[in-house]
Parts: C-alpha cells; sequence; structure tokens
C-alpha cells in the first residue's frame, strides 16, 4: 500500500475528520479506501472534505471499509438506542 496523502480542510467535520484518521490509521489511500468500499474515489473526498450532500449508502459503506459503526447521537451528543 502506498502512504496515504495528508491535505488539511478550511473547516472542520467531526465526521469527516473521524473518517481520515481512521483511513491514515489504517495507511490507505482514499482510491484504496474507494475500493474496498465499492464507491468511487470523488466520494470518499467528498466525505473528507466535510461537504453535506452525501448519500447515506456510500456513508455506510465507507464505514464499513473502515470498520467503524455510524451511530446516530442526539443534538445534546446522546447515543440514540434502539
Amino acid at each position: 500500500m502506498s502512504n496515504p496523502r495528508r491535505r488539511s480542510r478550511t473547516t472542520s467535520d467531526a465526521l469527516a475528520d473521524r473518517f481520515v484518521a481512521r483511513r491514515h490509521q489504517l495507511s490507505l489511500t482514499q482510491t484504496e479506501l474507494a475500493d474496498l468500499a465499492g464507491v468511487s474515489r470523488s466520494s470518499v473526498q467528498a466525505i473528507e472534505a466535510g461537504k453535506r450532500t452525501i448519500q447515506l449508502d456510500v456513508v455506510s459503506a465507507i464505514a464499513e471499509a473502515l470498520g467503524c459503526d455510524l451511530v446516530p447521537i442526539t443534538r445534546a451528543g446522546k447515543a440514540v438506542s434502539a
């Protein structure tokens, strides 16, 4: 695997920050992550850039490829139980 490039964003987005950190932890490039998730590299790039209009199924596929769970939380920061 090649080393991932690190690029800074002008805005902060918690999901984007966590996905980038996990991808770097796994030493994956955006292209490698996209291949694992079955999505386009531009989808990975959009999420990592903090784009607000991303399809939930794409986010879910990327989270799965990163070995992460998506957990809904309230605005107060409490996890929502099923």
